[in-house]
């Protein structure tokens, strides 16, 4: 991707490279929230001859996340990660005892969803073999590429996998493969869908493509319990599916929406699945528009 300075002679801005993969590491760690939404726990954990780089937790999802930084091209982006997923999942009161070490308030094993477990790999470059390795749909596996500018700036991006029907189970006999996937789960729209009965996937589909014409650069983002919508990696709203109805959580604290027919229920003293203090049940698309301007003030709350 050419970048150009719009001020002065429209001159290329060119890219730098990093240094040393500790640089990419540091900067990372330092804005591991703004970038990833996820809370640092620590660096260079070391268990039973591995080493991980930056251990996170999704507190999303309530799951662990494995970072690895890469400056290097040769590693293989499947052997290493589900190395990583198996030996998270074989430790997991080590894992959970490193997070209560570094935290205040303590975690325990019923707290973590270890089916949602993922790795990332961050990297300036990746190789063409391994962009086409993540192309799984159950793949707990990213990978990220970051590059620095000379007019010092960064850019920072997942590589999307450009096509995702297979099963990584069907064409790996290893046993690592095979362990790390009774266990870790990646869930997807089509598993939402698959147990949904035709007239909610309909009002689905209505709702979804109100919600991804409000903006260009909308992500779908499937949880275990829902689906959320996300821009500049910030969930604005999510979907949970019921029979004949939705539950549509809009990610405003209590007090921020402007709800002038007050369809939005206050949820933010109720447990429930979903990020935000609103919850709107619909049954059909009669409030559609007027539905979807409330999810906009989230969108433009939750944007940058």
């Amino acid at each position: 991707m050419a970048l150009y300075n719009l001020l002065g002679d429209f001159k290329l801005i060119k890219e730098t490279p990093f240094k040393y993969e500790k640089e990419i590491q540091s900067l990372i760690e330092s804005n591991l929230q703004s970038l990833l939404k996820l809370d640092y726990i620590r660096s260079e954990f070391s268990h039973n001859n591995f080493r991980v780089d930056t251990l996170a937790f999704d507190n999303e999802s309530k799951s662990f996340v494995i970072i690895e930084f890469k400056r290097e091209k040769n590693f293989s982006v499947i052997d290493q990660g589900y190395a990583y997923l198996s030996l998270m999942l074989n430790n997991k009161a080590d894992f959970i005892l490193e997070y209560n070490e570094r935290k205040d308030i303590p975690l325990k094993r019923s707290d973590v969803d270890w089916t949602q477990s993922k790795v990332i790999f961050i990297s300036p470059h990746f190789t063409t073999y391994q962009k086409e390795a993540i192309n799984f749909k159950d793949l707990p596996i990213e990978l990220w590429e970051i590059k620095k500018y000379e007019n010092n700036t960064i850019s920072f991006n997942q590589l999307q996998k450009t096509y995702a029907n297979e099963s990584i189970k069907t064409i790996s006999n290893k046993e690592t493969v095979k362990n790390v996937s009774n266990e870790v789960v990646v869930y997807t729209e089509e598993a939402h869908l698959i147990k949904t009965d035709f007239e909610t996937k309909e009002l689905y589909e209505s709702y979804k493509e109100g919600i991804l014409n409000l903006e260009d650069n909308i992500e779908l983002n499937p949880k275990k319990h829902y689906i959320g919508f996300k821009i500049d990696g910030n969930t604005f709203c999510d979907i949970v599916f019921q029979n004949k109805t939705l539950k549509i959580f809009i990610n405003l604290k209590y007090g921020e929406l402007n709800d002038g027919k007050d369809l939005a229920r206050d949820v933010s003293n109720i447990g429930h699945w979903g990020n935000g203090a609103y919850e709107i049940k619909v049954s059909d698309t009669e409030n559609l528009e007027y539905i979807l301007s409330l999810i906009k003030q989230s969108l433009r709350k939750n944007k940058g």
